[in-house]
């Protein structure tokens, strides 16, 4: 089922989003439930027996898992007298449950249509959140630079919604946003403000591997009313690296197959990405900046009839911009998606 709502103030009709409450910014919880047989906990065990460290969380032998870096800093909406920028939280779908912070620039000309950015967070599958405060501030950073209306989703996390919950609420968002195309869907900032001829993919790290196989869905089965113009992959995830012990654990019907093409691309779907340019960002110091690379390398020989580029920030760690908007290298960073976007 779909929506478009503002988010109730009550955020406990939704056991998934009630721990995003800014008012718990900074809590601990612990909490139980069983995926797929397994027991799991948010913070802390009583069994020390480890069967499996990851690096955001561990696995106990009983099967409780614990989190390492839950729940995220919350802020709240806002129209923000600095920027411009405002922003609400709306829910798309209560079953499953996916929602979106979006965020709306300046408008200077009412009658003049901005691209549409849909943007989905990193962190490992995992943990993070649209919500966070550094999700916000970023994407807050973007739709005011790049004037674009930006979508950042809300999607289910792993291990509690085992891989693909991650995939398919993107794409359910892809889709929910792709509604409005004729003017006539629940969102009216969308409605009014959404150019449906240009709309971008961006993410980072986890987000941009999201991004990869969003784009892929749409050049297999397409995305009525809507051109996706390009992609933005900040530090992608792919695989080849020691995270995928992890990637594995989350997605437990990959059955620790390395060809799976959520994690390895495959050249028939590079060959058919859906969109007609690709920008990628890497840092020297990252792990990932080799699975990176190998991705554009690919992307480039996939005989795809779109455009890449990459670009690599010396001296850099991942998501060094997402820690530090504010950073030589970040902005520069960002000027150039803005660039990229317009």
């Amino acid at each position: 089922m779909y929506l478009s709502k503002q988010f109730p103030k009550n955020l406990s009709k939704f056991p998934s989003f009630s721990r995003l409450d800014p008012s718990n910014a900074g809590k601990t919880f612990r909490f139980s439930g069983t995926v797929k047989g397994r027991k799991l906990v948010a913070m802390g065990s009583t069994n020390p027996e480890v069967a499996h460290e990851f690096p955001f969380f561990r696995v106990y032998k009983d099967g409780r898992v614990e989190k390492f870096r839950w729940p995220p800093e919350i802020t709240p909406p806002c129209d923000d007298p600095v920027t411009g920028v405002k922003s609400k939280d709306i829910i798309i779908s209560t079953e499953p449950q996916i929602a979106a912070r979006i965020f709306l620039p300046r408008i200077p000309h009412p009658g003049r249509k901005l691209p549409v950015l849909l943007y989905v967070h990193g962190g490992g599958f995992s943990f993070e959140s649209a919500f966070s405060t550094q999700s916000d501030r970023y994407v807050r950073i973007l739709a005011g630079e790049a004037n674009v209306v930006a979508v950042s989703v809300e999607y289910r996390l792993a291990p509690k919604h085992p891989i693909p919950a991650c995939y398919d609420d993107s794409w359910a968002a892809l889709q929910w946003v792709g509604s409005h195309f004729s003017g006539n869907g629940p969102e009216p900032w969308l409605n009014d403000y959404a150019d449906f001829r240009r709309l971008f993919l961006a993410g980072d790290s986890a987000g941009g591997n999201i991004c990869h196989n969003l784009a892929v869905r749409v050049g297999s089965i397409g995305l009525p009313g809507v051109t996706v113009v390009g992609a933005v992959l900040s530090h992608p995830y792919f695989g080849g690296t020691d995270d995928d012990k992890m990637w594995f654990y989350m997605c437990p019907t990959a059955n620790g197959r390395l060809d799976d093409p959520r994690l390895k691309p495959a050249a028939g779907d590079l060959a058919r990405l859906g969109c007609d340019r690709v920008l990628i960002f890497v840092a020297e110091k990252d792990h990932l900046r080799g699975v990176g690379r190998a991705y554009f390398e690919e992307l480039r020989e996939s005989g795809w009839g779109g455009t890449v580029e990459i670009v690599e920030y010396e001296g850099e760690d991942h998501c060094f911009h997402m820690d530090d908007p504010t950073c030589q290298n970040a902005v520069a960073l960002i000027k150039k998606i803005v660039s990229f976007i317009n």
